[in-house]
């Protein structure tokens, strides 16, 4: 698919988010600093504002090229340095490294109430949590996918990721 197709698929869901993110201004709820829940997981929990202004730097990114233990859009991206990087731009807040240890500061949710901005998590490298990426609406998501790859979105339905999902997770409220 051309890059002008792709812009007009996804142009709809950049419209909302872009007005979504024109009406909430990105805040974090005790500072982006985890909460404990009931059961005693400290999460990390964003205004719902955090998730639509996070789809839109994300889809910034579409095209910019993959690098192991990337952070940074000038140096390159991985699947976490990708989420890491664009949690911090939006809403201030410094995550984990890898895609395993961003489980641990997120909230479980279900396929169903998945939420632009919200993360979805892949078993890509046989082993559990080995791939992230971010929910954009729609039953797709933006990720850096792999060696020689760009950020791109992908169907959480393509047999590929079906195969390899691991779960949903969140930062919002």
């Amino acid at each position: 698919m051309n890059a002008t197709a792709t812009l007009v698929r996804i142009l709809p869901f950049v419209v909302v988010a872009l007005l979504s993110a024109c009406t909430t201004t990105p805040q974090r709820s005790g500072g982006g600093e985890p909460r404990s829940s009931p059961m005693g997981h400290n999460y990390i929990q964003l205004s719902q504002g955090a998730g639509a202004d996070a789809v839109v730097y994300a889809l910034g990114l579409l095209d910019t090229g993959y690098r192991f233990g990337g952070t940074n859009p000038e140096a390159g991206l991985d699947c976490s340095g990708m989420i890491g990087y664009v949690f911090e731009q939006v809403a201030q807040v410094k995550l984990p490294r890898s895609a395993a240890q961003i489980v641990g500061v997120t909230r479980p949710i279900t396929r169903d109430e998945l939420r632009p901005g919200d993360l979805v998590f892949f078993n890509t490298l046989n082993r559990p949590y080995s791939h992230v990426g971010l929910y954009i609406g729609d039953g797709r998501f933006v990720h850096a996918p792999s060696t020689h790859g760009k950020v791109r979105i992908e169907r959480l339905d393509s047999t590929y990721f079906t195969k390899r999902f691991e779960g949903a997770r969140t930062l919002l409220k």
